[in-house]
């Protein structure tokens, strides 16, 4: 089971990889304009004690180096939710980014608004106190994410 595991877990970092690597494209230069900007949304506790998000652009859609400094951390889980569930009012259980493999989600935040994710989404994860919000998994396959937790160093 242990080989099984790490397995799934080389898989999720491999695949973590690749999505962070900028793309190659045979056209050269001009291909470096029509990349999409690549963003990570950051859900963090007001004053108000609310959860609230806020778009950190990580890479941009023009060319250059592309390359973004994750903050510090160690280790990393390997998640799968079924279709259909749903993680009632909470909050991160630490600091942590999550980045969706493949499946689809609804983080929603007090007021009704709601953040869909999917394959290649990335959320910084930092309300730890508050209210919190809610998780859905939606569509009809599983969602996997890969958790990587946040150093304090």
């Amino acid at each position: 089971m242990n080989a099984k595991r790490a397995l799934l877990i080389g898989t999720g970092l491999l695949s973590l990889s690749v999505l962070m690597q900028p793309a190659q494209s045979a056209q050269g230069a001009g291909a470096a304009q029509n990349r999409k900007p690549v963003h990570i949304t950051r859900l963090y506790t007001g004053p108000d004690g609310l959860t609230h998000a806020e778009e950190i652009e990580a890479l941009g859609p023009g060319g250059g180096n592309d390359v973004y400094k994750l903050l510090a951390n160690s280790g990393a889980e390997l998640r799968r939710s079924p279709p259909g569930r749903v993680i009632d009012w909470h909050t991160a259980p630490r600091r942590q980014y999550v980045i969706t493999l493949s499946g689809h989600a609804e983080i929603e935040l007090t007021g009704g608004k709601i953040i869909s994710v999917g394959p290649g989404s990335i959320e910084l994860a930092e309300d730890l106190t508050g209210k919190g919000h809610i998780t859905r998994t939606v569509g009809t396959e599983d969602r996997v994410t890969i958790a990587i937790p946040v150093s304090d160093r």
